[in-house]
């Protein structure tokens, strides 16, 4: 298991690191599956000798299994080599390995095919990553020396063998390259043997990986292994509009999806007739302009003003509309023009199904205008919109108007004038006593003092209930809490 909350405690995957939760696929389309391996052979018959064994950028060759050793898929084994031995994986052995040698057409007999040794030991794994982790240092020493020499080429990628003897250097490059001098700079300073391999754009598309312009990630380095040519009459065909920055992907090649639908696009073009570029009538002879695939149509426009084509003036015609006036023509006959000829194409849509429902009601509230509900009559309330009831609480506020409620019909009944008695009792009593004192300058030194007592000495009991003094008034603020800075208070100290 490659989770880290199980029992036995945290373990982790060999593999990129990715624990099973790669969105690219890179991995998966190096795999191969042997649908055949379930299968037993006939009875007599010995297993097929040869077998698949893949390198590092996805470089497979075939080898001979002298031996008979009992190999497995993705088994590490050590094979033969130009000079010396390298390691490798196995990816397919049996019945469909001699498929793959016709389709790639290597014989059987061919005395080039090399041999397997053995099986693969943990010191030869070890060995193997060592120099995997040193790809990366040669690569770039390798860039520095082809920069000195001047060599319009990049490198790609670089692939120790598996005993170190052999250094494979990939590059791209748009023109023949002299790296003569090149190798010989590079075999003194890595001390081994050089040799260079030129791949293609879309390989090295696939090794970089990236998105392409329908938002999934790149053919190449998902799923596609093997790299077809495309032409640029994939797009004619297809009625694609040939503009290199449009058709071109990132690799700077023709996008390999043209290749796709191809074969769909030619079954429905031979349907077409190819000698109707051009259709006489008695009043204009007409040119073609246009041709939809999939509708099976054909566009024409009077001759001399194609170039000025717009579906308004053009004329669509079906494909039997057209191979009628193309017989007319080649009899010597030509129709009164083709805008009699035009039918107007209905296109019937399949009548829905109709549904019942069980439950009655469940659309019915989309079906005409929604009719409001009634309220429900409160006790003590009465029918006229806008009355108040008349058993009210005495003391309870009265209920604001709704502005929703209708309102009764004629004129507004008057208000009643207010009384002359003032509001508050108090401020009546303040008027009738005249100015209010000046207040006394509060003493320093003291946060909150007490005011002394008046010269007359007068109780605040005998005083009128409008008038109080500064103690009551003090012992007031105290439960208010502190004021606010800045706020107008005159009791404030003094900073």
């Amino acid at each position: 298991m490659g989770c880290g909350s199980c029992s036995s405690g945290g373990c982790s995957p060999a593999g990129c690191g990715d624990k099973g939760h790669c969105a690219s696929g890179g991995c998966n389309r190096l795999n191969v599956h042997d649908w055949l391996s379930n299968l037993e052979l006939p009875w007599g018959q010995k297993p097929f000798e040869y077998v698949e064994v893949r390198f590092k950028e996805n470089r497979k060759e075939f080898f001979r299994n002298v031996n008979q050793l009992d190999l497995y898929q993705n088994e590490w084994v050590v094979v033969e080599a130009q000079q010396g031995h390298d390691v490798g994986q196995v990816t397919l052995k049996g019945e469909l390995v001699r498929l793959q040698m016709k389709r790639r057409r290597v014989s059987e007999d061919d005395p080039g095919i090399k041999k397997i040794y053995r099986k693969a030991t943990p010191q030869d794994l070890q060995k193997l990553a060592e120099l995997r982790e040193q790809e990366a240092e040669v690569a770039y020493k390798a860039k520095q020396i082809i920069k000195s020499c001047k060599l319009n080429m990049k490198l790609s990628d670089v692939e120790f063998q598996g005993d170190r003897a052999k250094i494979i250097f990939y590059y791209t490059a748009e023109e023949r390259v002299d790296f003569r001098e090149l190798i010989r700079l590079l075999a003194d300073a890595f001390k081994a043997r050089v040799e260079m391999r030129q791949i293609g754009p879309r390989q090295e598309a696939a090794r970089i990986g990236g998105l392409g312009v329908c938002g999934r990630e790149l053919c190449c380095s998902s799923w596609l292994t093997d790299f077809k040519s495309v032409s640029t009459s994939a797009a004619r065909y297809q009625n694609l509009s040939l503009n290199p920055t449009k058709l071109a992907g990132q690799c700077g090649r023709l996008k390999c999806c043209l290749n796709y639908e191809l074969e769909t696009y030619m079954d429905a073009l031979q349907a077409f007739p190819k000698d109707a570029r051009f259709l006489n009538t008695q009043t204009a002879s007409y040119e073609l302009v246009k041709t939809d695939i999939f509708k099976r149509q054909m566009w024409y426009q009077i001759q001399g003003k194609a170039g000025e084509y717009t579906e308004v003036n053009a004329i669509p015609l079906s494909i039997d509309q057209v191979l009628e006036v193309r017989a007319m023509n080649k009899a010597g006959e030509k129709p009164v023009a083709l805008e009699a000829m035009v039918q107007a194409v209905e296109v019937e849509l399949e009548e829905e199904p109709d549904f019942e429902l069980e439950a009655e009601g469940v659309l019915d509230r989309f079906d005409g205008s929604r009719r409001k509900k009634k309220k429900k009559k409160k006790p003590g309330s009465t029918n006229r919109p806008g009355s108040v009831a008349e058993a009210q609480p005495q003391g309870a506020p009265a209920k604001a108007p709704n502005p929703n409620q209708e309102r009764p019909q004629g004129p507004r009944p008057e208000r009643q004038a207010r009384p002359d008695q003032p509001r508050n009792e108090n401020n009546a009593a303040r008027k009738l006593q005249g100015p209010r004192p000046e207040r006394r300058p509060r003493p320093e030194g003291s946060a909150n003092p007490i005011p002394p007592k008046t010269e007359a000495g007068e109780a605040t009991e005998n005083r009128p209930k409008g008038e109080q003094t500064d103690r009551n008034r003090n012992n007031r603020r105290r439960f208010r809490g502190p004021r606010r800075e800045g706020g107008n208070n005159s009791n404030a100290q003094p900073s």
